[in-house]
């Protein structure tokens, strides 16, 4: 794509505004919207806007930031009127001079893209498997905490009512250029997930944003709230995105090798070292709220150990049955509130760790491990992760490896947020406090 074939685009499709999208520090979705007049100043990275006003950016003597439209990401939203559509442009954020700004996500994750190619790798490759809830709204139009549906893993209607919602997000989608692969009710009640293809790490981030954006939108229309919030029911499963990882060099994945162990190379199995080790590290990022530790509990098909298994789906990691192309490390803690871009950043700083240290994994672990005594945990080397986000941080704080790739600005920003953030969750008075402790005493 470049400019001249974006400017046709939106003439042939009577495109009249373009939003200038962005990611802030907490994954969320930022955008300036224009008229199409001033479209061929934005293609010209010349617009401008206050950098201070977005959460985690930087102070406002030093707020003046540019928009970099990255023009491979011009899309134009299905759903927006015949009579003038709106397209999108997914930026980067530049500073006055043009430098890269450290504060930006994306930024940030195409600096460590850069590391791993100097160590001979062309790709890295990320398939998202992201859940989230449908609730009813009211009559005007506020959110409930009724669901979509009874339903349960792999339902159809009618008791699966929310089919016809993710039927339409799988259509818009599709005209919007993804390749779905998959899309079902989960375990939980109104519950559900849609699978696409793998993509570039970068590109797949991108798509995550997108995703969730389309996702809400159809959701909306038809009468319900769409939440990617990890856990919030209590009771039944959260939702979380499996992300599954693997390094390329060219046309091959360089963690398939046809003669190693279980076909794994000594490069999937050094990377998936690097991740184990720097889980307990990574976690605060990976799963960023409060909420988040409260899916990270036994017995709901959440991961809350850290050790890895072909077969066993109650380790952090799993390595899928397919081979070749195919072979993949599977992610099981991620869930959909993380920012990807930064997700990703950690993800790949912690596998490269373990490539470049040529870290060993430890042996599979094959049972149950909700089933295993914290003895038996102990005696094959599992640990913990995380229990709550204040303890994800203070493990943030020790691990250099995961600070090095955010970069001082997006970890101090991220932690100083976080931790305002628990201290707001922790001073509360909750419901349940109240149920247990108010009669008692």
């Amino acid at each position: 794509m470049d400019k001249q074939r974006v400017m046709e685009l939106v003439k042939e499709e009577n495109v009249r505004f373009i939003r200038l999208q962005f990611t802030d520090l907490f994954g969320t979705i930022k955008n300036v919207e224009i008229p199409v007049s001033q479209l061929p100043k934005a293609l010209d990275n010349k617009m401008m806007f206050d950098g201070s006003s977005i959460e985690g950016f930087v102070r406002i003597e030093e707020s003046d930031m540019y928009l970099c439209p990255d023009l491979d990401t011009f899309v134009i939203f299905p759903w927006t009127s015949e009579k003038g559509k709106v397209a999108r442009l997914i930026c980067d954020i530049a500073h006055p001079d043009g430098t890269p700004f450290e504060g930006d996500p994306r930024a940030n994750l195409k600096r460590v893209l850069i590391e791993m190619e100097e160590l001979g790798f062309t790709h890295f490759n990320l398939g998202p498997e992201p859940e989230f809830f449908l609730f009813k709204l009211d009559v005007n139009g506020n959110p409930t905490l009724e669901l979509s549906d009874s339903g349960g893993y792999f339902d159809l209607a009618p008791t699966d009512l929310g089919e016809n919602c993710r039927r339409d997000i799988v259509l818009e989608l599709e005209e919007m250029g993804f390749e779905v692969e998959a899309s079902h009710h989960e375990v939980a009640p109104g519950q559900h997930e849609i699978d696409f293809k793998y993509q570039s790490a970068l590109k797949a981030c991108d798509d995550i944003q997108t995703f969730k954006l389309v996702v809400k939108t159809i959701a909306r229309k038809h009468g319900l709230l769409a939440t990617f919030m990890p856990k919030p029911l209590f009771g039944i499963n959260g939702s979380g995105m499996h992300c599954n990882l693997s390094l390329f060099k060219g046309e091959a994945n360089a963690f398939y090798d046809p003669d190693g162990p279980m076909e794994m190379s000594d490069t999937a199995r050094h990377f998936l070292a690097g991740i184990l080790k720097h889980a307990p590290g990574f976690t605060a990022i990976t799963n960023p709220t409060v909420n988040s530790y409260k899916r990270l509990v036994p017995g709901y098909e959440a991961p809350c150990y850290v050790a890895w298994s072909c077969r066993n789906r109650s380790p952090l990691i799993r390595i899928p049955a397919s081979r070749g192309l195919s072979t993949r490390v599977e992610v099981r803690s991620v869930d959909p509130s993380a920012n990807p871009y930064l997700a990703m950043a950690v993800l790949l700083s912690a596998g490269l760790d373990g490539v470049k240290n040529q870290l060993k994994a430890p042996e599979p672990i094959d049972q149950n491990i909700y089933d295993m005594s914290r003895k038996e945990r102990s005696e094959n080397g599992i640990i913990d992760l995380p229990s709550t986000l204040a303890h994800a941080l203070e493990l943030l704080k020790e691990d250099e490896v995961i600070i090095k790739g955010l970069g001082d600005h997006l970890f101090e920003h991220f932690v100083e947020s976080k931790e305002i953030e628990w201290d707001m969750f922790r001073i509360q008075i909750h419901p349940w406090e109240r149920e247990q402790y108010l009669t008692q005493y």
